[in-house]
């Protein structure tokens, strides 16, 4: 049997180095070169081929090297197959730190200041404690849970909600959306890009903040309906926004949010999977599957996360 990696090549190296001091059993090949299509179980991607049976015929386990799989074609892979998202802990710390950063600077006021600046205005906001402010994050997973607990320490009052019920110590976890949106003064997008979610952060949604409420979106530019955003900044029923991500990556040349005052725009760096705890992970869920025992991170085909 043997294992295929097929995205960046440089980290692949890094995977490549892994391997042959941990798993010198396992053959691993660096895309495109696959040794004997046939021999091939595990394949760790960001894209698959487009025709996996046909590429390989005995793959056991499709790895995506991300922490979303909204970039794979679900619906056409072999239902038998197990995809697997990356769960492991340097994702995690990087979307946790990108978020407090992010969290931090919008409530105080940089991005305002910043503005200031370009034109020589010393003028001063109130300033407010964390313990003043409320912050909301939309889904409660493996990332949304970290970033919850890098906030807590600040004080602020913590809101979250997620399409499953979920119980965090310190959060103030609601069943309805609706019901959360009032509380979010700083909105964090965490949400996995699903058909339901495509579009989520529109008027309707920015209507219901408080007014004057930041956002960040560190999750995919799917979920954000870019005229509306500009319309909410626009009005000052937002205030502020932090987006990590874009449909398409990078807004193409002139897009507005290259030089909107209010719009911190960051190319797609909030988490990024880190080599060496990556192939820690995917070590831990090939022990598993010898072992017969449940996957950590199995998509749900139907939920498309």
């Amino acid at each position: 049997m043997a294992f295929v990696y097929k995205a960046d090549p440089a980290r692949g190296e890094v995977w490549k180095r892994h391997f042959a001091e941990r798993r010198p059993d396992l053959p691993f090949h660096l895309w495109p070169e696959t040794g004997d299509p046939a021999q091939v179980r595990y394949l760790c991607a960001w894209m698959p081929p487009d025709d996996i049976p046909g590429t390989f015929p005995n793959l056991e386990i499709l790895f995506s090297v991300g922490a979303g799989v909204d970039q794979l074609p679900l619906d056409t892979l072999p239902p038998s197959l197990p995809v697997v998202r990356m769960i492991e802990e340097g994702l995690t710390a990087g979307m946790a730190e990108y978020c407090a950063a992010a969290v931090l600077a919008l409530h105080r006021d940089l991005p305002l200041y910043r503005e200031r600046q370009a034109r020589g205005d010393w003028t001063a906001e109130p300033v407010r404690l964390a313990a003043q402010r409320s912050v909301g994050v939309m889904g409660l997973g493996v990332l949304g849970q970290a970033v919850l607990a890098a906030l807590r320490p600040f004080g602020f009052r913590l809101h979250g909600w997620n399409r499953s019920p979920r119980a965090i110590a310190g959060v103030t976890v609601h069943e309805r959306l609706e019901a959360m949106l009032p509380q979010a003064e700083i909105l964090i997008c965490l949400l996995p890009l699903t058909e339901q979610t495509r579009g989520i952060l529109d008027a309707r949604l920015f209507g219901m903040l408080p007014r004057g409420a930041r956002i960040v979106n560190a999750a995919r530019g799917g979920h954000l309906v870019e005229a509306d955003l500009l319309a909410a900044l626009e009005s000052g029923q937002l205030a502020a926004a932090v987006l990590d991500v874009a449909e398409p990556e990078p807004p193409p040349p002139g897009h507005p949010f290259w030089a909107h005052p209010r719009i911190w725009l960051t190319p797609h760096i909030a988490s990024m999977t880190q080599p060496e705890t990556a192939v820690e992970a995917v070590f831990a869920n090939l022990e598993r599957h010898a072992r017969g025992e449940p996957l950590v991170g199995v998509v749900e085909r139907g939920k498309g996360y």
